[in-house]
């Protein structure tokens, strides 16, 4: 009863497009029998030099033969053409896998008398029905290759000690060190002062910018929307130009507004005699600046995203709370709170994990400065993320970087998953469906 099933299982399985032959499916077979004889061809010449890559990094280092250096194993080069060919090996498998599935399927309708489709009513069928998994298939690949390798590649980098300025290929190979990279950041002293520092400032900075645009939005909106407030349009017009503006522009003015004793800033609070304030150059000092500037470009975001909320309260709840005789501060806590609170808290959250990697805001503006002696290449307002960026692109310490890499992803990924299936918004989905 099970025999066409089971026979062009066992030959899909020995090898690819002989079950669809098989199932008189000719054409289907012959591409899957040039996709197998392809796929065999690669991997003969490539794939035991990728398994080799990715044990050793290389084993020929760089040589000075009769006064010449001679280039040895490039250990990065070799990381990533490894990385490529397991990449197309996952591939490979995954249309092996969806090959020994087809002829398991059309073998099982024979089974039952009916007759397989031809390559024509095949493709017929994909278009019409399976045609979003095929079209989305394209840019799959491309992430894979061009998003997923590129992270793949990272995350290698933290088990190696590629780093200047003694493992800087092609003059010295790299080599697998474990978990070194992350006991040196953690636990060496030269290192985790810098690391413990600078995560804690990316800790406050991340709450007091999400907690200052957020309510800072939602009292502009709430100003906006009261009743009895004319010319609506012209204040939310005004009120999002700091958006509106580019932040390039908008950071690198505020940098030069607020630098040194004499710039504009200072000059405007010598009038009324509190000028000469460091705004960028005293560590706590530069810290409030870039709070307070982060309130000026992210405040109109979140006031058009709760201006927005507003609008969709029906007015019946406040009408309501007027007749059990509840005062303005008591409609927004019982009703206004509650509705923008339901609406906005995955967003809040979201905001929350885009400034722990708000790298524009510190970089345009300060740089990570002012520089702190006992810091490891950070400055006093540096985040994880423009360490990061010094530390790969300044100082060319790649393992220790993506270590930080790695961090940042655990710190943002654990949170923002805790808190966005601990939301209201999240629980009651889960009910409709």
């Amino acid at each position: 009863m099970d025999r066409h099933k089971r026979t062009a299982t066992i030959l899909s399985i020995l090898c690819m497009g002989l079950g669809q032959l098989y199932n008189r499916q000719y054409i289907k077979g012959l591409l899957m029998l040039l996709v197998e004889v392809f796929g065999i061809t690669y991997f003969i010449r490539n794939l035991g030099n990728a398994i080799w890559g990715i044990v050793t990094l290389g084993e020929v280092p760089r040589l000075l033969v009769k006064g010449k250096w001679i280039d040895g194993d490039h250990s990065i080069f070799i990381m990533i053409q490894s990385l490529i060919t397991l990449l197309f090996l996952a591939v490979f498998l995954v249309i092996y896998i969806m090959n020994v599935r087809d002829a398991y399927n059309i073998g099982k309708l024979r089974d039952t008398g009916k007759k397989p489709n031809n390559f024509g009513q095949s493709v017929r069928y994909v278009l019409d029905y399976k045609f979003a998994v095929a079209f989305l298939s394209i840019p799959a690949t491309g992430i894979l290759f061009f998003t997923v390798m590129p992270i793949l590649f990272m995350v290698l980098l933290a088990f190696t000690n590629y780093s200047a300025p003694k493992h800087i290929p092609p003059a010295m190979l790299v080599d697998w060190v474990g978990f070194g990279t992350f006991k040196d950041l953690i636990a060496l002293k030269t290192w985790s002062h810098t690391f413990y520092g600078v995560l804690t400032w990316t800790i406050i900075w991340a709450v007091l910018s999400t907690v200052t645009t957020y309510f800072g939005g939602m009292l502009v909106a709430l100003l906006i929307n009261q009743k009895g407030i004319r010319f609506k349009g012209l204040w939310r017009t005004i009120l999002i130009l700091p958006y509106a503006i580019p932040q390039l522009i908008s950071l690198l003015v505020m940098r030069n507004m607020f630098n040194g004793q004499f710039g504009p800033i200072n000059q405007y609070l010598g009038y009324f005699g509190l000028g000469g304030l460091p705004w960028l150059t005293d560590p706590f000092w530069a810290k409030v600046t870039v709070i307070i500037v982060n309130m000026w470009v992210g405040i109109p975001v979140s006031m058009l995203l709760i201006l927005g909320v507003l609008t969709t309260i029906p007015k019946d709840l406040y009408e309501a709370a007027e007749v059990d005789g509840a005062t303005g501060f008591q409609k927004f806590k019982i009703v206004t709170m509650p509705m923008i609170m339901f609406t906005t808290a995955p967003t809040l959250i979201a905001q929350f994990a885009g400034n722990i990697n708000n790298f524009n805001a510190i970089f345009l503006l300060t740089g990570g400065d002012p520089v702190k002696g006992d810091y490891q290449y950070a400055g006093a307002t540096d985040l994880l993320v423009t360490w990061l960026y010094k530390l790969t692109l300044n100082q060319n310490k790649y393992n220790m970087a993506s270590a930080i890499g790695i961090i940042i992803f655990v710190i943002i990924a654990s949170f923002s998953i805790y808190n966005y299936r601990r939301t209201k918004s999240f629980k009651e989905e889960d009910m409709i469906q």
